[in-house]
């Protein structure tokens, strides 16, 4: 950096910040609790050696990640963003749950309205319907112990689909 201010990781490390900083680029003083934090979890030294691993082009999105990861890690320090992930996995699998017992009720409504097969070929919209039926995913299983499962769908084997 020379003549200016140092960037965030000397001026926290109490060093001179030369022009060839590997830090000066991803670690502006402006922003001192970004280096500070990765600094706290990953260390200087290892972060610098990880970035001279790296081309050039790719040291800013390893920066954004490790600030990423040590604030995660900061929040979790046993699972880090690892358990952030798997919190959000475990949402999105609650919520296709949630839409497969929607679609499932829908259809059922549905077959309600119309209450026989279809003797016309033609009757597309009926063809669909029945054949979808056979065409639940895997986890809307009526026969599953899941209570998880079978609670919304007893709603749906409830109603008469004859």
């Amino acid at each position: 950096m020379g003549g200016s201010s140092p960037c965030a990781s000397c001026k926290l490390l109490r060093r001179r910040c030369t022009k060839d900083c590997i830090f000066a680029p991803y670690f502006s003083s402006h922003d001192p609790h970004k280096f500070a934090i990765v600094h706290k979890v990953f260390g200087a030294s290892n972060v610098s050696k990880m970035l001279q691993e790296l081309p050039i082009h790719q040291r800013a999105d390893a920066v954004s990640s490790l600030v990423y990861e040590a604030n995660a890690r900061v929040r979790d320090p046993v699972y880090g963003c690892v358990g952030a992930i798997s919190y959000l996995q475990n949402q999105v699998s609650q919520l296709q749950m949630q839409l497969a017992v929607a679609q499932a009720e829908i259809l059922c409504i549905q077959m309600q309205q119309e209450p026989t097969l279809p003797t016309d070929p033609d009757d597309q919209k009926s063809l669909f319907l029945h054949s979808n039926l056979n065409n639940l995913p895997q986890y809307l299983n009526f026969a599953s112990s899941s209570n998880v499962i079978q609670d919304p769908l007893k709603r749906i084997i409830s109603l008469d689909m004859s």
